[in-house]
C-alpha cells in the first residue's frame, strides 16, 4: 500500500504540467487563487470527515505555531505560483530542474539553518549541484530563478512543516485557510474588473471552470497519498521515489512540449544528476551503517 501510494503521488506530481497546460489561457495568479479556494473547501470536508478540526485548531492557537503556519503558507503559495507560471510560460525544464535540485538544497539548508555536519559525499553532491546551477546560469546569462525559487520555497516550506505537529491533511487545511483571504480577495477583484476567467454564459459551467475547480483535487489528492506513503515506507525508499516526479516532468518537457535541450543545458542537468547519484549512494551507505549497528 505504501509503495502504491508513493508511486501514485509522484506520478500525479510528475504529470501535473499536462493538467495546467489545459488552462494555460488563465493567468497563473488566478489559477493559484482557485487552487487555494477549492483545496480549502476539499480539505475542510476531509478534515471534517476525519474529525481533525480539534488538532488543527489547537496548533493554530499557539502564536509561534501560527506564525510558522503563515510562513509555510507564504512559501507554498510562492512555490505554486512559480511552478504554474513556469509550466504555462514554456519553462517546464526549469521546473524539473528545481525539483531535481531540491534534495540537495535541503542538505544545504540543514547545514545553514540546523547546523548539521555534512559527510564527504554530501559535500560532493552539493558541489556538483552548484556546478549544475552555474552551468545553467551561464547558459541563460543569469540565475535560473524559476528552478532556484522552486527549490528554495519548497525546501523552506518542508523545514517549517517539520516543526509543526500536524499531519498532511491538517497542515494543508490550515495553510489554505491562511492563504484564503488573499486568494478570495484577488478573485473578487478580478470579477469586479471583468477579468475573471471563471463562469460560463447563462450561469453554465464550462470545461475550463471544471478544470479550475479540479485544481483543489489535484492539490490535495497527491499530498494525502504522500502522507500514506510517508507513514509506511522507509525514508531511503521515499527519497528515491521523489526523483520520479521531476523525471516525468523532464520527459514531458522534451518529448511532449518540445522544449530545447541543447548541450549546455544537458551538461547542467548531468552535473545535478551526478550530484543526486552521489547523494543517493551516501543515503544507501548511511542506511546500511544504521542497519548494521542494530543488535
Amino acid at each position: 500500500m505504501g509503495v502504491f501510494a508513493g508511486l501514485a503521488a509522484y506520478l500525479i506530481w510528475g504529470l501535473v504540467p499536462v493538467f495546467f497546460k489545459q488552462i494555460a489561457e488563465v493567468p497563473a495568479d488566478e489559477i493559484i487563487a482557485h487552487r487555494v479556494l477549492w483545496a480549502m473547501l476539499l480539505m475542510t470536508a476531509v478534515i471534517g470527515f476525519g474529525r481533525g478540526f480539534g488538532a488543527a485548531l489547537r496548533t493554530a492557537r499557539i502564536p509561534r505555531q501560527l506564525a510558522r503556519i503563515a510562513l509555510a503558507s507564504a512559501m507554498v503559495m510562492i512555490n505554486w505560483l512559480t511552478f504554474v507560471w513556469g509550466v504555462n510560460s514554456g519553462h517546464i525544464l526549469e521546473t524539473s530542474l528545481g525539483y531535481f535540485i531540491l534534495p540537495l538544497f535541503n542538505v544545504a539548508l540543514g547545514v545553514l539553518v540546523l547546523k548539521e555536519r555534512l559527510r564527504p559525499l554530501q559535500w560532493l553532491a552539493v558541489l556538483l549541484a552548484a556546478l549544475g546551477v552555474g552551468i545553467e546560469a551561464a547558459r541563460v546569462g543569469g540565475l535560473p530563478w524559476i528552478s532556484l525559487v522552486l527549490a528554495a520555497s519548497f525546501g523552506i516550506y518542508g523545514l517549517l512543516r517539520k516543526q509543526l505537529p500536524l499531519d498532511a491533511a491538517s497542515g494543508l487545511f490550515l495553510e489554505t485557510v491562511c492563504m484564503m483571504p488573499l486568494a478570495l480577495g484577488w478573485l473578487l477583484w478580478l470579477t469586479f474588473n471583468g477579468e475573471n476567467h471563471f463562469g460560463g454564459t447563462a450561469g453554465l459551467l464550462t470545461a475550463r471552470d471544471l478544470l479550475l475547480v479540479a485544481t483543489g483535487a489535484v492539490t490535495a489528492i497527491p499530498l494525502l497519498l504522500f502522507a500514506v506513503a510517508a507513514r509506511r515506507l522507509p525514508l531511503n525508499m521515499l527519497g528515491f521515489l521523489q526523483y520520479l516526479a521531476p523525471s516525468i516532468t523532464f520527459l514531458l518537457a522534451v518529448f511532449v512540449y518540445d522544449e530545447q535541450l541543447n548541450l549546455s543545458r544537458t551538461l547542467g542537468f548531468a552535473a545535478i544528476w551526478a550530484g543526486l547519484a552521489v547523494y543517493s549512494v551516501d543515503l544507501l551507505r548511511s542506511a546500511g551503517n544504521r542497519t548494521v549497528a542494530v543488535p
